[in-house]
């Protein structure tokens, strides 16, 4: 009797186990694997796509690519019948004059201006004398700005430092508070411009470099307009040791001089100085090709089918660096987030092949690469601005954002993922994600940086905050950063192919969950974590 007993109640346990699992989704997982990832993933970070950059040529066929999967294996382009959607990027470059009694001075070698801080409309100024104001220091006993009239004129000041200081130039560069107090009061005694003598501009570092002479990209939208729009209070540009002593020379002194007499005296040494100074700037501004590639399945049940889960992952990279050290100069971001993006692929690819045998998912999904994530989420932002779905729709966001490696944390065991965002609005989505990995997957769920107060910030980092930011549900799937992260050494042979298709998995049977659940996931949180009353 009892064993009798104990046979039907191990016959009952197993038939609880495969209702807890449906056959389909595990059928149809199939195409997730480490070849299928393998072939996606050796092509868009091969070298031949160039790091896949928004607006370049890599990032062009890197969504060809994706373009034509999505198109083979029977979504459909949701565009107006399209795949694509273009977003409406544009880049500024800075167009830069300086001479110094009618000669030019160099961009970059004898200055530079701060891109960010010069508006739409530019400037131009043309100063017959500049005023040298020593260190532009106003404080007890001392101060550079006594006896002289700042109104209208051009102060040349150092941008570091104190009198008699024997500190090295550069020790106090990283103290922008005490700069940016130097540059309000000189704003509000309506100087014309500033020139800072800036020990930056004499061994610039090629990170600095790099970003002075890159365009800023930016949407076209309202916000940006506006932004751009805004006039700076006052041109700031950045001198170097040489220009400084040129525009010196019109008083027949030098940086050491004027310093070592202010350091004898310890009183001020500001002058005007006899010399034209001109300088301009201006906003160059170029359209970029850009696009996010959108493929959607239509869901099957009628009334369920007008709800969308979105599932993305970001295609494009940061492109070629010149000045990488050693030969390898093209940052093939495997991970970062060819992983991504591969995972995307075969998430799409599994849920078709379960269409066309009749087992689709009830809701519709759209499967989104967006582009522009390294530049600001921007391909993400420029979609939760004109989705082509309803975001009150929308009912989660699912997004992977490298999953192809590991971080050193997990050094000694990678089945692991992190996830982010998945109980900050949705208690429901939570426990959704969290089923779906017990019952198919059993990947250790790492929750460390599922918070708002993470110094990386990573909540806020990846294209899902762009949904979050809505009120829709997000979960971001992440393997935290390594050695080669924004770096050339980001490359396919460094990928563990078996982890990236379990991950993959996990998303796919999540989205499984969500797409065929009775109810979407409920939103009882707000934006700050507080429930919803």
């Amino acid at each position: 009797m009892k064993k009798q007993l104990l046979y039907s109640s191990f016959l009952l346990l197993i038939g609880c186990t495969a209702v807890a699992q449906n056959r389909d989704a595990i059928k149809f997982s199939q195409t997730i694997n480490k070849d299928n990832a393998y072939k996606h993933l050796s092509v868009l970070a091969s070298d031949e796509y160039e790091g896949r950059e928004t607006g370049k040529k890599g990032g062009w066929m890197a969504a060809e690519y994706i373009k034509n999967h999505f198109k083979s294996i029977g979504l459909k382009g949701p565009v107006a019948g399209d795949y694509f959607q273009p977003i409406n990027l544009v880049s500024y470059g800075l167009s830069q004059i300086v001479t110094v009694d009618g000669q030019p001075a160099e961009a970059l070698n004898d200055f530079f201006i701060m891109p960010k801080t010069v508006s739409a409309k530019g400037f131009a100024f043309n100063a017959n004398s500049i005023l040298f104001a020593g260190y532009g220091l106003t404080k007890d006993g001392y101060n550079d700005f006594v006896d002289q009239t700042l109104t209208g004129k051009v102060v040349m000041i150092f941008k570091s430092g104190e009198p008699g200081s024997t500190a090295p130039a550069t020790a106090s560069l990283r103290n922008s508070s005490a700069l940016n107090a130097k540059l309000k009061y000189l704003a509000e005694q309506n100087a014309q411009a500033v020139l800072l003598i800036d020990p930056l501009v004499d061994n610039m570092p090629d990170n600095v470099r790099g970003y002075l002479q890159s365009e800023e990209m930016v949407l076209k939208n309202k916000e940006t307009t506006d932004r751009m729009e805004v006039a700076q209070p006052m041109p700031v540009i950045s001198i170097g040791t040489a220009l400084a002593n040129k525009i010196l020379a019109g008083a027949s002194t030098s940086i050491e001089t004027l310093k070592k007499k202010i350091a004898d005296s310890g009183k001020p040494s500001s002058q005007e100085i006899k010399i034209s100074v001109c300088a301009s700037a201006t906003k160059v501004e170029n359209k970029v090709r850009a696009e996010n590639v959108l493929g959607f399945l239509e869901g099957s049940d009628p009334k369920l089918k007008r709800e969308v889960l979105v599932i993305t992952g970001h295609y494009d990279h940061i492109g070629i660096t010149p000045d990488a050290k050693g030969d390898d100069k093209i940052n093939n971001g495997a991970d970062d987030d060819g992983s991504g993006t591969t995972g995307v692929l075969l998430i799409a690819e599994a849920f078709a092949k379960a269409k066309k045998a009749g087992k689709g998912p009830k809701r519709s999904i759209l499967f989104m690469t967006v582009t522009g994530e390294e530049k600001g989420l921007l391909g993400s932002e420029w979609y939760s601005e004109n989705p082509v779905f309803p975001l009150e729709n929308t009912i989660t966001n699912l997004n992977i954002d490298m999953i192809g490696r590991g971080d050193k944390a997990h050094e000694s065991d990678n089945n692991f993922v992190y996830i982010i965002g998945s109980d900050m609005l949705s208690s429901d989505l939570d426990r959704i994600g969290k089923k779906a990995n017990k019952t198919y997957v059993n990947i250790n769920l790492d929750e460390k940086y599922n918070n708002r107060t993470d110094p990386n910030q990573f909540y806020y980092r990846s294209d899902h905050y762009n949904f979050a930011k809505h009120g829709i549900p997000v979960i971001f799937y992440f393997n935290g950063v390594h050695d080669d992260y924004h770096m050339p050494g980001d490359e396919v042979s460094k990928i563990d192919f078996p982890m990236l298709a379990k991950r993959a998995k996990l998303v796919y049977f999540t989205a499984w969950e969500l797409a065929n659940g009775l109810k979407r996931p409920v939103v009882d949180k707000n934006d700050d974590g507080t429930p919803k009353m």
